[in-house]
C-alpha cells in the first residue's frame, strides 16, 4: 500500500510511499491518506501521528500529472458558477485532498466537519513542497534532514494553495517571511526554514525517526484528555479575539478538570510514582 499505517503504543505513523511519483498524491491516495487521519482521529488509544515519506521526498503535493483533467474540469465549473465540491474519483471526491492536508472543517462523506486536535509531527526526510508544505503547516512539531528543501510552488504552476497554506503561514512565522514564501514560490533549504520558525529542528537522516518518536514519546506520556484540549484550545483561540479565546480556554479547562485523569496526576505526584492514566 502507497500509504502505510503503523500503530506502535500510542504512536502512529503515517508514511507516503509513492517513490516512482516522488511521493505526490493522485485523488486515490489523497483519499487513503484522508482514511488515515480519521482512523487516527476515531482511535482512542492513538494519542499522537507521525507523517513522514520514503526516500529523499517528504511530498511534493498533488501528481499534476494524473490532475490535469480535474484541474481543468474545476476550472470550467468555477468559470460557470458550478459547485466543484462533487468531482469525483473512483473512490474518493476532491473533499478528501482537504482532509488528507489536515485542513479543519472539511467536509466528511457523511456530512459532517473534520477536525483533529491530536498532535501531529512531521518527519521531513527530503523535498517538502506544494502539497507538502499544506501537509506541514497542518502539524505541530517539525522534524527535518539538513536536505530537505520547502517552496509554496503553486503560484510557478498557475495555482493556489487552497489547502490552508495562505492561512495559516503568516500566522506561523513572521509575516514578511511568510509572504516571502508564498509570493516568490523559491526554495529554502533546512536551515533557511529553521531560522524562518518554520521547524523545531534539523538533524542527520539517521537520527529523524528517533527524534521525531523521542517527541511522540514525550507527549504520549502526559495526560492524553489534556494533550487533546490544550491543542485543541491553542488552535481554537487563533481564530478567535483575546476575551473569547480566554472563555474557550475556561471551557477547555473545565472539562479537563472535570476527569479522572486530573484527580490520578495529582495524586501520582503526592505518592511519588508514574500517573496510570485513563483517558477519562
Amino acid at each position: 500500500m502507497p500509504i502505510h499505517y503503523e500503530k506502535e503504543g500510542h504512536v502512529v505513523t503515517v508514511t507516503i510511499d509513492r517513490p516512482e511519483a516522488r511521493n505526490s498524491l493522485d485523488l486515490e491516495h489523497f483519499g487513503r491518506l484522508a482514511d488515515c487521519w480519521v482512523r487516527f482521529r476515531d482511535d482512542d488509544d492513538a494519542y499522537v501521528a507521525i507523517l513522514t515519506g520514503v526516500g529523499d521526498v517528504y511530498c511534493v503535493g498533488a501528481d499534476l500529472k494524473k490532475f490535469v483533467s480535474i484541474v481543468t474540469e474545476r476550472a470550467d465549473k468555477l468559470a460557470a458558477g458550478e459547485s466543484t465540491q462533487v468531482m469525483e474519483g473512483e473512490n474518493y471526491t476532491m473533499a478528501h485532498s482537504l482532509i488528507a492536508v489536515l485542513r479543519d472543517g472539511a467536509m466528511l462523506p457523511d456530512g459532517s466537519e473534520f477536525a483533529l486536535y491530536k498532535p501531529v509531527i512531521a518527519a521531513v526526510n527530503g523535498v517538502c513542497v506544494a502539497g507538502g508544505m499544506e501537509m506541514l503547516g497542518s502539524t505541530d512539531i517539525r522534524v527535518a534532514v539538513p536536505e530537505a528543501r520547502f517552496a509554496v510552488m503553486e503560484p510557478k504552476r498557475g495555482l493556489f494553495a487552497g489547502g490552508g497554506t495562505t492561512v495559516r503561514l503568516p500566522r506561523q512565522i513572521p509575516y514578511p517571511l511568510a509572504m516571502e514564501l508564498l509570493l516568490t514560490a523559491d526554495m529554502v533549504d533546512a536551515e533557511r526554514a529553521l531560522a524562518m520558525g518554520l521547524l523545531n529542528r534539523v538533524v542527520p537522516a539517521a537520527q529523524l525517526m528517533a527524534t521525531a518518536y523521542d517527541y511522540a514519546e514525550r507527549i504520549a506520556a502526559n495526560a492524553p484528555l489534556a494533550v487533546f484540549a490544550t491543542k485543541q484550545s491553542a488552535v481554537e483561540g487563533l481564530t478567535l479575539d483575546l476575551e473569547a479565546a480566554f472563555a474557550n480556554e475556561s471551557r477547555h479547562s473545565d472539562r479537563v478538570f472535570a476527569t479522572e485523569d486530573a484527580k490520578e496526576g495529582p495524586r501520582a505526584f503526592a505518592e511519588k510514582r508514574p500517573p496510570v492514566w485513563q483517558a477519562r
